[in-house]
C-alpha cells in the first residue's frame, strides 16, 4: 500500500470535466491529493498516457464464463466451471474494470475468494441467484425436467444461476434465500430474454404486486430491485412496483422513460452482449436461434437509449458478456461512444456506474478520499475510444492503491 505519486498522465478525472496534466498523490489505497507531494514515496513516470477512473461494469456474468449449453448440460466439471469464473475474473481487472455488479451466475464463495485476494478479479458487488418466475427467462432446464429439480444444476459456493417462483410467498422465501446467500442486491428477471429456453422477448413475467414484494424485501435491508427487460410493459411494470434500475431496455418507449426518469430509475443498456451474439454465437456455447432472437435488438436498444436520454434517466453502462469470450469488456465502451461521446461513454462506466451501484463516493472518480482505483491508458480512450475495447492498451491498473497490473 504506502505511498506513491503518478506524474505526466493527462487525467479524466470522470466527472465530465476534460483531460488536466496533474500528478497524482496515493497513500494507504485512497487518493491523498490532486498534485504532486515532495514527501516520499515512489513516483511513476506516466508520461504519453492518459489515466481514467478503474471501470465499472454495472452488468457482468462471471458464473456464466463456461461454454453456456455444455454448462447447462452438465457436461462440464465443477474444476472447470471454477477454473472459467478466476480466469474471467483475473481478465476483467487486465481490462481496466476493478468494480463489476454480478447479475446473476456466482454464488457467495467467488466474491469472498476474491475479496480476500485468493484470486485475482475486481471487486464484486452480487445478486447471486437470479429470481425467476416458472418457466420464464433465466431457466434452462430440458422440458421434460421437473422445475423443482432445477436447483440440482447449483454448485453451492461457486455458482448458482437462478431460482424460480410460482406465487409472491415463493418469491419471498426465495430473495431471503438470495440474501442469506450473501446478495447485496437483487435481480428479477420480467420479460422473456435473448438467450432463452422457454419464452419470447414479448412475453412479461412476473405480475406488479409480485414484483413489488422483492422490492420490499430489499428495502428492508437498505438495498435494491434491478430487473431484467426488454419489452416496454415489462419495464413499466417493474417501475410501477418501486425497482430501482433496468436492464437491457430494448423497447422502452418516451412514455416510460420519463415514469423512469421521475421515479429515479436508471437503466442499463447492454450493447456488447448483443454483438457478441450477431457475430460469434457457437463462441458463447449457444446454438443459432439465440442469433435469430436478437435481430433487431441493437437498433432498439439505441433507440430506447436516446429516448432515456432525452428524458433525462441517469443511464449506466454493462457489458453482459456470456461465455468464455469475456476478455474484451471493454468494447462496450467503444459502443456507446458511437452512439454518444466518447467521454459519456467513459462517465457512464464510471461516475454514474458508481451512482447506480451504491458506491457513489467511494469509486467511480479520481478524487480526494476516494479509492486509488484507475487505470493509465496507452493513448488517449478520448480521441479514439477502440482503445478500450483491447487489454493490451489498460498498461497500468491500480485497485485500492494497489497495482495489480503493469505492462510498462
Amino acid at each position: 500500500m504506502g505511498r506513491f505519486q503518478v506524474v505526466g498522465a493527462a487525467v479524466v478525472d470522470g466527472s465530465g470535466r476534460d483531460p488536466v496534466d496533474v500528478g497524482v498523490t496515493v497513500e494507504d489505497g485512497r487518493i491523498a491529493q490532486l498534485g504532486v507531494a515532495s514527501a516520499h514515496g515512489e513516483r511513476l513516470d506516466a508520461g504519453g498516457l492518459t489515466m481514467t477512473p478503474g471501470l465499472i461494469d454495472a452488468h457482468v456474468h462471471l458464473g456464466l464464463s463456461s461454454p453456456i449449453q455444455p454448462q447447462f448440460s452438465f457436461r462440464i466439471s465443477a474444476a472447470e466451471i471454477a477454473a472459467d469464473i478466476f480466469a474471467t475474473a483475473g481478465a476483467t481487472l487486465d481490462a481496466g474494470f476493478t468494480t463489476v455488479r454480478d447479475t446473476g451466475g456466482i454464488d457467495g464463495g467467488v466474491v469472498t475468494a476474491i475479496a480476500k485476494g485468493k484470486v485475482r478479479g475486481p471487486r464484486v458487488l452480487s445478486c447471486g441467484p437470479v429470481q425467476c418466475q416458472i418457466g420464464g427467462h433465466g431457466y434452462y432446464g430440458a422440458d421434460w425436467e421437473p422445475t423443482e429439480l432445477w436447483s440440482s444444476h447449483h454448485v453451492p459456493g461457486l455458482c448458482a444461476l437462478s431460482m424460480m417462483s410460482g406465487n409472491a410467498d415463493e418469491l419471498r422465501g426465495n430473495v431471503r434465500e438470495a440474501f442469506r446467500r450473501g446478495a447485496s442486491f437483487l435481480k428479477l428477471c420480467v420479460t422473456g430474454g435473448v438467450v432463452s429456453a422457454h419464452d419470447r422477448l414479448t412475453d412479461t413475467q412476473f405480475t406488479v404486486e409480485e414484483i413489488a414484494v422483492a422490492v420490499q424485501e430489499a428495502a428492508a435491508r437498505g438495498t435494491y430491485v434491478t430487473v431484467h427487460a426488454h419489452n416496454n410493459e415489462g419495464i413499466r411494470n417493474a417501475v410501477e412496483a418501486g425497482v430501482r434500475c433496468v436492464e437491457h431496455g430494448t423497447d422502452l418507449d418516451e412514455s416510460t422513460a420519463t415514469l423512469m426518469a421521475t421515479r429515479g430509475v436508471a437503466l442499463v443498456p447492454t450493447f456488447a452482449v448483443v454483438e457478441q451474439l450477431l457475430h460469434d454465437t457457437a463462441g458463447a456455447g449457444l446454438g443459432e436461434s439465440a442469433r435469430d432472437r436478437v435481430l433487431g435488438v441493437r437498433e432498439r436498444m439505441a433507440g430506447a437509449l436516446a429516448a432515456a436520454k432525452e428524458a433525462g434517466v441517469r443511464i449506466g453502462l454493462g457489458s453482459d458478456l456470456i461465455g468464455p469470450a469475456q476478455d474484451r469488456r471493454g468494447e462496450e465502451l467503444a459502443l456507446r461512444a458511437d452512439l454518444e461521446t466518447p467521454m459519456e461513454a467513459l462517465v457512464a462506466a464510471t461516475k454514474t456506474n458508481a451512482e447506480i451501484l451504491g458506491l457513489s463516493g467511494q469509486v467511480g472518480v479520481i478524487a480526494p478520499g476516494l479509492q486509488a482505483d484507475f487505470v493509465l491508458w496507452k493513448g488517449n480512450p478520448l480521441e479514439d475510444p477502440k482503445l478500450f475495447s483491447d487489454p493490451a492498451n489498460a498498461v497500468l491498473v491500480v485497485q485500492a492503491g494497489r497495482v495489480v497490473k503493469d505492462l510498462r
